[in-house]
């Protein structure tokens, strides 16, 4: 077993730059893993600076001085986040206020319909269980649950204090990114071994995969929210704006996010509409907008991004969301990218390559 042990690790470790490359990877990972909260203004900022980096760029190679392009691109950007906020999120939460005081009725018009379902068909549904139901829902909805929440509101008011720091600290660091990125990665060469070359292989062959997906998600969320927004405008769809933006951040979790949004998207329509043609045309014209994106706007979009099986996605998006959260599975796909292109660019030694020098001859 040991020799077995042995062999393996000097096949597959016996390049300085593979174990250059782990190190690398390994150190990353565990500081993002251990020290992610202390770390989430820079690494919110990394990310910022990562894609207001190509317009800056294209300034700066028709002369613009890049300390003029970085302020400018920041505050196009900062303005830009400006008018989404104070133009969509008052909408949102006029609209969620709304369906938490909704809710009730919406809650007795289902259990209308579900004591109807039961007394036409007693052999496919047991009284006992919608009566847990109604025991469970009524827990939900009671006094203590409600301060629950209230305490809970109160915890997130009190991180608002928080999110204000980081509205001052992440734009300077992002226009200190921006304006000083030559001097930056120089310094940080210094703490890197000197023997990167494999890691520097991995990194030139990630860095544009990275930024078309990161690029191709953000018009994906813009294009499906949009899109989901006019058509449920159109069929005058109740909290139509909310539902719109819900449908747009799903398409951040491939697969799962569609059939997570579909849930209170149908609810809504059966609660406006019951089962009739208007619940039925809206239906349909969702799964168009979700057909299209799968089959049309995602092969568009990261064409060159991503060359992935669904299961590596899926279970991608399971294990760095699980490991990272929101950011894990926002990076799901780049990150199981990164883990292909180690993989393809690892060294081969010791008995992989005698196997190949034998295999030479034959093929000739």
């Amino acid at each position: 077993m040991l020799t077995i042990l042995s062999r393996w690790y000097k096949e597959r470790f016996s390049d300085p730059q593979a174990v250059t490359l782990v190190l690398i990877l390994a150190g990353l990972a565990l500081a993002i893993y251990f020290a992610g909260g202390l770390l989430a203004p820079l690494l919110v900022a990394l990310v910022l600076a990562f894609l207001l980096e190509w317009p800056v760029a294209q300034m700066a190679r028709i002369g613009i001085n890049r300390t003029t392009a970085a302020s400018l691109v920041l505050i196009l950007f900062i303005g830009l986040m400006l008018l989404i906020s104070f133009g969509l999120i008052p909408s949102l939460w006029k609209q969620g206020v709304s369906l938490i005081g909704d809710l009730p009725s919406m809650i007795d018009k289902g259990l209308f319909t579900a004591q109807q379902f039961i007394n036409q068909y007693p052999q496919f549904v047991n009284p006992t269980q919608l009566d847990t139901m109604v025991a469970e829902l009524k827990k939900m909805l009671d006094t203590q649950h409600l301060l629950d929440i209230g305490k809970q509101l109160l915890g997130y008011s009190a991180s608002l204090l928080v999110l204000m720091v980081y509205a001052i600290l992440v734009p300077l660091l992002v226009f200190f990114f921006l304006k000083d990125k030559d001097e930056l990665l120089r310094a940080s060469k210094r703490f890197f071994p000197s023997n990167r070359d494999l890691a520097r292989k991995v990194w030139n062959e990630m860095h544009q995969q990275i930024f078309n997906y990161i690029r191709g998600k953000i018009i994906e969320i813009v294009i499906i929210g949009v899109v989901s927004y006019a058509f449920f405008a159109v069929m005058d769809l109740r909290y139509a704006a909310l539902l719109g933006v819900l449908t747009g951040l799903s398409v951040l979790i491939p697969y799962v996010g569609a059939t997570l949004v579909t849930l209170p998207i149908a609810l809504v329509a059966f609660f406006q509409w019951g089962i009739s043609s208007e619940f039925g045309y809206l239906m349909i014209g969702y799964g168009i907008i979700q057909a299209l994106d799968g089959n049309l706007l995602v092969p568009i979009l990261f064409s060159d991004a991503v060359d992935l099986h669904p299961v590596f996605i899926i279970a991608a998006v399971l294990v760095f969301g699980g490991l990272w959260g929101v950011w894990g599975v926002f990076f799901a796909i780049p990150l199981a990218s990164l883990v292909k292109a180690v993989i393809n660019a690892w060294p081969v030694h010791g008995a992989a390559v005698e196997e190949t020098a034998k295999a030479e001859p034959l093929a000739k």
